[in-house]
């Protein structure tokens, strides 16, 4: 009970102002220019152009077939945004006056009434500004001129030719980075009001007092031992085995997040026994309704801050507006105790290292020096002594990983990314030898479901070579990858040329469910030399074939069920030994009955991933994709919500014999 009272009363130190704040909520009535048709159309605040241009039918849906090709002009314009507002008397005689914009994205001209009020150029920050004097008592005019990102980035990185900066030109600009493309995502520069806008108003002096430190009894262990150096996590002096996947943000347009859709993508993850989530660098500090779940869901959180993948620039200006940033953010989380470590980058340094950029980029000598000077002036002196001073001492490290997969001490010391498996067209069986202290990413690809697929192709493009399917593919050589997989555990290359895009689909999750339960079988066997596993990854962005095993629709894909049985407190999961293709599949007769919520099932024959599903083909039960045994009964639960009128005509089923065999 003591350490609760001491939290709440943290939360309040962390909150209230002596002054009585009024805040007023301008998200109402805004407008934007569209520059081609020169008329202003409605604009939802918080928004992006992207969806503003949507909802005007202006554009067609961004996600549908190949249409991201077609609509990345918008991110290379510049755009407007207005609205007007009145204020009340009450607000007027305030002695102090702000606008408060809790999120701009990301390159924004201000203005109210006609003055520059602000230039911002940071999507990470909030800005408060004094207009006591600029405001009128009516039609006050409040105006945006929102900048390219993109050619913002374009102009910043020509300014230091012939210097090239590893691996983007994104870098330059404090913007998620994700929104100019990843190998899971689509390339949409956002722009707009993503977060909202407050005129906030007091009398007499106003000040935040802010706790600064570790609020969640937790720590970071890292001691030299007989094998190498531990990294694992500890509260009240307990080891915790952190089970978990790392985390990307929901959407690429992120205003259209719901406090509901963090629910379910969260509950899906607690659902699934985790009990850690990474927040990957390359996103966004994410929404506070995503730091109270995981408050209220007992899920620690692993805080990257937002650098993934790119060398960093050295002018003064950048890294007084990181500095900033982290101040804002610290300030904006530190009370949060889910979060139970910050890490200053995403693959930065492995990249450095170990992928060929100074080759690449023709970075030698000097050139060289001054760049990775400007890399650890960044992330071992700079940001470590900012997080000390906002945040007290929840733990740090400056990158993850530590080493990169190919070395030997990527296996003894630090986290480990280990992408042996999928890069590296490693067997799963590899984690037998090569599994480390703390596995913080690792993945198998798949296609998402069934239903997902259907609702960004037409009945033409639902071939695996189409074009369509193929834009919705991101990583180099993706599907090439998967028939190396497939054909190395379930079957040959001539039936698999036979598939249907449906079967390939399923096929796939299969795959992807009997490697990640195997690869967690061996990691945790290696208990307690290894102490944490996190999958890549838990959600996606759009719908796209990834290594995510809940899709973009929010539903679970085969493997959400295979991590779940795997990370059970209760029971270690074995690791298979006969492969799925060498199994003699008989073909299975199914009987099903359904009553209230519960579906029970029995199969005539030994039956191998079997699926059920709705004629819509959205899931809707406790469990699927599992193994039944000839003349065994199957009990699964009916997802509270879901209405099944009859089995027989709202229902399907299927198993791995259904899909090969019938070849």
């Amino acid at each position: 009970m003591k350490s609760v009272s001491i939290f709440f009363l943290i939360f309040l130190l962390a909150r209230v102002t002596p002054a009585q704040t009024t805040s007023i909520e301008l998200n109402t009535y805004w407008q934007f220019y569209h520059p081609e048709n020169k008329k202003w159309y409605k604009a939802t605040v918080p928004g992006t152009i992207h969806t503003d241009l949507l909802d005007n039918k202006l554009i067609p849906d961004p996600y549908d077939r190949d249409n991201e090709a077609k609509l990345q002009w918008i991110g290379e314009r510049d755009w407007e945004y207005r609205t007007s507002f009145d204020v009340d008397a009450a607000t007027f005689a305030k002695q102090h006056i702000v606008l408060q914009f809790d999120g701009l994205d990301t390159y924004a001209d201000v203005y109210l009434n006609g003055t520059c009020i602000l230039q911002a150029d940071n999507m990470f920050r909030g800005w408060g500004i004094q207009v006591k004097k600029l405001l009128r008592r009516t039609k006050n005019l409040l105006s945006i001129h929102f900048y390219s990102a993109q050619r913002k980035a374009d102009s910043l990185a020509r300014a230091m030719l012939p210097l090239v900066l590893p691996d983007n030109n994104r870098v330059f600009v404090r913007k998620a980075q994700y929104h100019f493309g990843w190998d899971w995502g689509p390339k949409f520069v956002t722009c707009g009001i993503w977060k909202k806008i407050k005129l906030e108003s007091w009398n007499g002096p106003r000040f935040w007092v802010y706790y600064r430190g570790n609020t969640n009894t937790v720590r970071l262990v890292q001691n030299k031992d007989t094998s190498g150096t531990s990294f694992y996590f500890e509260k009240d002096g307990t080891p915790i085995y952190c089970k978990g996947a790392n985390w990307i943000p929901g959407d690429m347009f992120l205003p259209r997040l719901t406090k509901a859709d963090y629910r379910r993508m969260l509950q899906s993850a607690k659902d699934a026994n985790m009990n850690m989530l990474r927040v990957w660098g390359g996103g966004i500090y994410e929404d506070d309704a995503f730091y109270d779940l995981c408050d209220s869901l007992g899920i620690m959180v692993w805080q990257d801050l937002m650098f993934a993948g790119g060398m960093v620039p050295g002018d003064e200006h950048f890294f007084n507006n990181v500095h900033e940033e982290i101040k804002y953010q610290l300030n904006r989380l530190g009370h949060h105790p889910c979060i139970v470590l910050w890490c200053g980058n995403n693959e930065v340094d492995e990249a450095w290292h170990n992928w060929g950029w100074q080759q690449d980029f023709k970075l030698h000598g000097i050139d060289s020096a001054r760049v990775w000077h400007n890399y650890e002036r960044m992330f071992k002196d700079s940001i470590p002594k900012w997080i000390h001073e906002n945040d007290g001492n929840r733990p740090y490290i400056s990158t993850s990983p530590m080493h990169g997969w190919g070395h030997a001490e990527s296996m003894t010391e630090g986290d480990s990314h280990y992408w042996g498996l999928w890069w590296g067209l490693e067997d799963w069986e590899i984690f037998k030898t090569r599994t480390g202290r703390f596995i913080s990413e690792y993945g198998m690809q798949s296609m998402p479901n069934w239903n997902t697929c259907t609702s960004f192709t037409l009945p033409g493009d639902r071939i695996l070579n189409s074009p369509i399917i193929q834009a919705h593919q991101k990583a180099v050589n993706g599907f090439n990858k998967i028939d190396h997989y497939l054909t190395r555990y379930f079957t040959d290359a001539s039936t698999l040329s036979k598939l249907t895009l449906e079967e390939y689909s399923y096929l796939t999750q299969c795959m992807q469910y009997y490697i990640l339960k195997n690869a967690i079988a061996v990691q945790r066997s290696q208990y307690p030399r290894n102490m944490g596993t996190l999958l890549w990854q838990l959600n996606d962005c759009w719908p796209v074939a990834s290594w995510s095993i809940t899709d973009y629709s929010r539903q679970p894909k085969a493997a959400w069920y295979a991590v779940k049985e795997a990370y059970r407190n209760d029971v270690l999961p074995a690791a298979d030994t006969v492969y799925p293709k060498d199994l003699k599949l008989e073909k299975p007769i199914f009987t099903m009955e359904l009553t209230n919520n519960i579906l029970t099932i029995k199969s005539s024959k030994d039956a191998k991933y079997v699926c059920v599903s709705r004629n819509d083909n959205t899931s809707f039960c406790s469990d699927n994709y599992f193994d039944m045994k000839a003349g065994e009964i199957k009990t699964v639960f009916i997802q509270k919500g879901v209405k099944i009128r009859n089995h027989a005509s709202d229902l399907k089923i299927k198993s791995l014999y259904d899909v090969l065999k019938a070849k």
